[in-house]
């Protein structure tokens, strides 16, 4: 049978994954507790019969292994098909603060192949409480300390930066041959028009957008909607920011969150919310 085996495809005789492990595998043991083994996206604690076209990874634990072999190493425990799609995804973030940050590092877990990050702000200390930056990037402008951190977590994808304050004049160019935007502001005046401006002189966009998510309300009211049939809303749409009601993070990690899964079922082809 032909299976995929550490990102490379191999013929085997092996009927089960342990034996494949030991044999084609490079001896490794993976019953001894030193190896993780992943089997279609799946992690496995006891041996599992293998079949053709399977997708097989054995990792070595502590063991810093190659720059081909990490990439499918780290596709390893996606849901099979779905790691060349997000490889040939291109996706932008307008905004990079409590929502953009943790959009774009879950977007570069998954291996989105290409990342676009924009902001015209700096890191503040008052970003620490919610925001995915740290003390040692105070001053440092966002767009340069999210990249940082992204090529920290996945060196295989291609972020670009625009340093800039978005407006109606300058948003369908700065945005353009993108087909998926993700909304990510906390004026809502700015949201209200880069989402017009999108929709209107971008046909084909995508832009998967926020709607309430401040204060420490239940995090079952933060939902996705689907509004127009382009735009994507994320949030319970009714707590807004405002004195005595401030954005508290893990809200706001809930709804990015929201927002990144939805721009995975857009990459994968799903159109519902």
């Amino acid at each position: 049978m032909r299976v995929t085996l550490n990102g490379k495809i191999v013929d085997t005789e092996c009927k089960s994954v342990f034996e494949l492990g030991r044999g084609v595998g490079g001896g490794v043991n993976p019953d001894g507790g030193e190896t993780v083994v992943i089997l279609n996206g799946y992690q496995l604690s006891k041996d599992a019969g293998l079949k053709d076209g399977d997708t097989v990874s054995f990792i070595k634990k502590g063991v810093m292994p190659g720059r081909d072999e990490l990439e499918s190493m780290m596709a390893a425990r996606h849901t099979p098909g779905a790691h060349e799609k997000l490889k040939a995804a291109r996706v932008a973030v307008a905004g990079l603060g409590g929502l953009g940050s943790h959009i774009a590092v879950s977007l570069a877990r998954l291996g989105v192949g290409e990342l676009l990050l924009v902001d015209y702000d700096v890191v503040e200390p008052s970003n620490l409480n919610r925001q995915s930056y740290f003390i040692s990037h105070l001053g440092m402008k966002k767009t340069d300390a999210l990249k940082n951190q992204l090529a920290d977590i996945n060196g295989f994808i291609y972020v670009n930066t625009v340093d800039a304050f978005i407006t109606e004049d300058n948003a369908a160019n700065l945005f353009k041959g993108y087909n998926i935007v993700c909304e990510a502001f906390d004026n809502p005046e700015s949201k209200a028009v880069l989402v017009s401006t999108l929709l209107s002189k971008l046909p084909g966009v995508k832009v998967v957008a926020a709607s309430g998510l401040a204060g420490f309300g239940s995090s079952n009211d933060i939902r996705t909607r689907v509004n127009f049939g382009r735009l994507y809303v994320c949030g319970d749409e009714t707590s807004a920011a405002e004195i005595g009601c401030g954005l508290m993070s893990p809200r706001v990690q809930i709804c990015a969150g929201h927002q990144a899964n939805m721009v995975l079922r857009l990459i994968l082809g799903i159109d519902d919310a």
